[in-house]
């Protein structure tokens, strides 16, 4: 009996000992460091930069916390996230991004390096993290109207991201508001296990202007974000041989001038195991600013599924999207643009579109251009099954020729041959393509068929 006590009573303080250090130390992950203790500035004529900076680096380097931003306006230029560190904005809470690109830091990544750019500029940045959250009631706005384009491909470059993950694991960034970015508002690039949920995106004020790019990413979740973006709305990409994989969007509202749900264009890599469902698609409540897209603000496509620079696609699912408006409702594209992802790595095959489900889509209000889906002579999509979709165009169009020329090389882009030879799917180059209660009905009489349908099995 005296053994057994001194068994229980050693176990007993062993565990209160045992509680006592995991209480430690969810007490000093859970600190809270406040940005003005570190003497950050509710004053937009003043840079809080260095004191944000600082208080992440000691949130960091004592084991993780909160990096607190209380109500109030806080310039900043260029801050880096590190591991262990929720960036929380209080409601009320703005982070400005400077106008001054003397206020940013080139930052250089080892990934980068394997691309034609070796370092690029953002308001927040990250590279190689782990653990890391941005949330809260506040904003984050970029002010990228300041930044002038100034070259083709000079996002990244003279105009910053607004954010920016690359290689990192573990990432959530939820609920708060993202505005105005000097190009793409977030580009999430070789990143694992990240969720972005609840967040709200308007970015309208600069060429570039995505509202979310995913880049080479695994095992991802989008969801419940409302998004406004002049350029692309959610976007899918592979600018390296690394894949998009085991990504899931739901419940989110988008509005894009040009296209809401792109896979694409970048696709060193490709895309696999992909379900989008559940969105709506709508136009945009402004209707004033415009850099890219499709003139009659209405939106270039609702979904574009594209594969040109040599990678694969499979396993896409597409389901339960109403769309108003844009101009081509679904766009799938096989090109052969074959851009490698850098300088002396040149891409010698043609891609595969394979394993595509588009099911219960509602489309009103859509353009006269019509939708397609297209491979190249010898290299034909397969295995693409539409259901229950109803389109309901402008139409008013005389017979159309079929384009003549393949654009093999082109930019992939829906509206890429202009108005279409059938109102409704245009099918070049393609086996396997099954159509279920399809409907396209137009306001105006049309003279084009419904379909369209040249080298298909």
């Amino acid at each position: 009996m005296k053994r057994t006590n001194t068994m229980t009573i050693c176990s007993s303080l062993m565990l209160t000992l045992c509680s006592m250090l995991l209480m430690s130390c969810g007490a000093t992950q859970g600190r809270d460091y406040d940005i003005t203790a570190y003497g950050a500035s509710s004053d937009t004529t003043v840079l809080s930069t260095k004191a944000i900076q600082q208080a992440i680096d000691d949130c960091s380097s004592h084991g993780g916390g909160r990096v607190v931003v209380p109500a109030g306006m806080y310039k900043i230029g260029t801050i880096e996230l590190r591991s262990h560190v929720h960036l929380y904005l209080e409601a009320g809470a703005t982070l400005y991004g400077s106008t001054s690109l003397s206020d940013y830091r080139e930052m250089k990544s080892s990934y980068l390096s394997l691309r034609t750019q070796t370092s690029t500029i953002q308001l927040i940045y990250a590279d190689s993290v782990c653990d890391v959250t941005i949330d809260g009631q506040g904003t984050i706005d970029g002010r990228g109207a300041a930044f002038e384009k100034l070259s083709w491909n000079d996002e990244g470059i003279t105009r910053p991201h607004l954010l920016r993950f690359i290689q990192s694991q573990d990432i959530a960034v939820r609920d708060i508001t993202l505005r105005n970015s000097g190009c793409w508002m977030q580009h999430y690039l070789a990143c694992d296990r990240l969720q972005i949920r609840g967040i709200k995106v308007y970015n309208r004020n600069n060429y570039n202007n995505d509202a979310l790019d995913l880049d080479g990413c695994h095992d991802v979740t989008v969801s419940d974000i409302i998004a406004d973006s002049d350029d692309d709305g959610i976007t899918l990409k592979s600018t390296s041989p690394r894949l998009c994989e085991n990504i899931v969007i739901t419940n989110c509202i988008i509005s894009s001038h040009c296209n809401a749900i792109k896979l694409g264009t970048e696709t060193n890599g490709g895309f696999r195991n992909i379900s989008i469902s559940n969105c709506v698609v709508k136009p945009s409540e402004d209707q004033e600013s415009q850099f890219f897209g499709d003139p009659s603000k209405r939106g270039t496509s609702t979904i574009s599924l594209e594969i040109t620079d040599g990678g694969i696609m499979e396993n896409v699912n597409v389901s339960n999207i109403t769309a108003e408006g844009t101009e081509s409702p679904i766009f799938i594209r096989l090109g052969n643009r074959a851009r490698g992802y850098a300088e002396g790595i040149p891409v010698e095959r043609v891609g595969q579109i394979r394993g595509v489900r588009l099911q219960n889509i509602f489309v009103n209000n859509a353009g006269q251009t019509g939708c397609s889906i297209t491979g190249l002579p010898g290299h034909p999509v397969e295995d693409i099954i539409l259901s229950n979709i109803t389109i309901r165009q402008q139409g008013g169009c005389q017979a159309v020729a079929v384009p003549a020329d393949e654009k093999e090389k082109d930019y992939p882009e829906a509206t890429m041959w202009g108005v279409l030879p059938a109102k409704g799917f245009f099918v070049r180059h393609a086996r396997h393509v099954t159509f279920r209660d399809v409907e396209i009905a137009t306001i105006e009489p049309d003279q084009r068929p419904e379909y369209v349908k040249i080298d298909v099995e």
